[in-house]
């Protein structure tokens, strides 16, 4: 074998080779453009792009693609081409039928980087086993589920109020915390980063929702859940109190981060690629990152199926859930489902209420307006947190709420969906079957036909100003049509509970009147830090 290799060796034409390989790599791009099977040639975009999906790869590795595509849209205008066979289209318009109930169109490929432990809701592309999910799960969010959930998210809001309340008298007394806790008294306020404590607030919140116990991170202040050292063992034991599975503390925050920058880098990819690039240094990390962020879910849901209880959670309402046939969720399946929502539960509702905080103490008429309402609406009532039932009677808490959600779109980027038989037409424009369409939210959170000259400043007011059918037809903030959020109405309630205390609670300020709330996108776009003073109110 070994002489066989050193004979192909001596007798190969490397020079030959040289030259071929770039040569069919360059034609390999070359070949699609020019016979153009789904007629995107006459679409504006980068260079680059229009040959090779590498363009849009670069792009989101550097953590800003929401931001750079909308620089394209400005620049190009309403289509602009991604990819040599995706097209971003900023028309409000587009948005009601790219994602449309019944148009057939399918998640793409884009997807398939997302699957950890088995394929959930969300990254399922099959219409029909999507459904099978949906019909199980959707149940879980409906209006009456969503009541039930409240006393947990009340008590770990009233937990992080606590503890802020403790900080701030400490600071009083001219204490500071460690430099890991970076916390300070100046001035008659308290000074932290509110990022990590609403990870913190979030994460606990999903942690009793979705297995029935805190992550324990806003009564230890820090960054921390636990996997198991063996992820294949802990499987092996789902759900048996006897087996002992060793187990390691992790930073989640710190992985989820990772997992979603590296998911959405490689989704972006030809898939024929990935199996390659992801033996590169920094997608390597990633892999790892999710593997961990798997761990999570495999730990907590063996820890609570392992430890029976009468309690109200997500798991124990998926456990219950059954499909057409009356077949409940598989073991593997229930834990990508855990998977998907501590996903979807935590990351969503911290990166929202950190960028609304900064919005409100950014503008401090508006955060004014917003505790004239809650003192008058809430004042006589002595509950440091508030409840569902008053949060239903702030309609401009809503506003700033929404307003928070139009610029700092947490899923900002446009979901990628391949045109089905027939083709889509959109403005005039008639789109062939299997072009992938995508509507930047990002984009079209910043139309001026919709949300006036103004729309780069935070003015909830414009919630009462604007035509309603055309800001419906626009807003975002959770997808629309079948692969819609199924848990958006658990979310709003989260963000009405957390922001409506918090605001009574405290007089914020940030840091600095120029300071921006910069950010970074791995497949949510995630602020990366926000410093403010907190003043207790009287």
């Amino acid at each position: 074998m070994l002489g066989l290799l050193n004979l192909l060796y001596h007798h190969l034409d490397w020079r030959g080779v040289a030259l071929f390989v770039p040569a069919a790599f360059i034609l390999a791009h070359l070949v699609p453009y020019f016979l153009d099977p789904h007629g995107l040639r006459k679409y504006p975009g980068p260079f680059f792009a229009k040959f090779s999906d590498v363009w849009l790869g670069w792009v989101c590795k550097n953590g800003h693609r929401s931001e750079v595509v909308h620089e394209m849209h400005k620049k190009y205008g309403p289509f602009v081409r991604l990819a040599p066979n995706h097209l971003s289209i900023a028309e409000p318009d587009a948005l009601g039928i790219v994602y449309a109930h019944g148009n057939g169109a399918l998640k793409s490929e884009f997807y398939d980087a997302f699957v950890s432990i088995r394929r959930g809701i969300f990254n399922t592309r099959d219409r029909n086993e999507h459904s099978r999910k949906r019909k199980i799960i959707s149940h879980i969010f409906s209006q009456k589920s969503v009541v039930e959930f409240e006393p947990q998210i009340r008590l770990y809001v009233k937990m992080f109020i606590h503890q802020w309340d403790r900080l701030y008298d400490l600071a009083l007394k001219g204490e500071s915390g460690s430099d890991g806790e970076g916390w300070k008294g100046e001035g008659g306020r308290l000074w932290l980063d509110c990022l990590p404590w609403a990870n913190y607030l979030a994460f606990d919140i999903v942690g009793d929702l979705a297995f029935g116990a805190p992550f324990g991170m806003i009564a230890a202040a820090r960054d921390l859940a636990v996997v198991p050292k063996d992820q294949k063992q802990a499987m092996e034991s789902y759900g048996n109190s006897k087996t002992s599975v060793e187990v390691v503390e992790i930073p989640a925050v710190k992985i989820l981060n990772g997992r979603g920058e590296f998911s959405m880098s490689m989704g972006v990819l030809p898939p024929s690629w990935r199996p390659y690039v992801r033996h590169l240094p920094w997608y390597n990390q990633g892999q790892k990152d999710v593997k961990t962020l798997a761990g999570i879910a495999i730990m907590a849901v063996a820890k609570r199926l392992g430890t029976p209880t009468d309690g109200i959670d997500l798991l124990s309402k998926l456990q219950g859930g059954r499909d057409c046939d009356g077949n409940p969720m598989g073991r593997e399946e229930l834990t990508a489902e855990a998977l998907t929502l501590l996903i979807a539960g935590s990351d969503t509702t911290s990166n929202s209420t950190c960028a609304i905080i900064y919005y409100l103490a950014q503008n401090r008429r508006v955060q004014t307006k917003l505790q004239t309402e809650l003192d008058e609406q809430l004042g006589a009532e002595d509950e440091l947190v508030a409840n569902g039932q008053q949060v239903k009677r702030l309609p401009y808490l809503d506003a700033c709420i929404n307003e928070g959600l139009r610029l700092h779109s947490t899923s900002a980027l446009g979901l990628p969906r391949i045109v089905p038989e027939g083709g889509l037409t959109i403005t005039d424009e008639h789109f062939s079957e299997g072009t992938v369409l995508s509507v930047p939210s990002y984009s079209i959170h910043r139309d001026k036909r919709i949300w006036g000259d103004d729309f780069e400043d935070y003015r909830p007011e414009r919630w009462f100003e604007r035509d309603q059918a055309d800001i419906q037809k626009t807003f975002n903030p959770f997808s629309i049509g079948p692969r819609a959020c199924v848990g958006r109405n658990l979310a709003f309630l989260e963000l009405q509970l957390i922001i409506a205390s918090i605001m009574r609670r405290f007089d914020i300020v940030l840091a600095s009147s120029d300071q921006k709330l910069e950010t970074r996108e791995g497949f949510l776009r995630k602020p990366l830090a926000c410093k403010v003073g907190i003043k207790r109110r009287e």
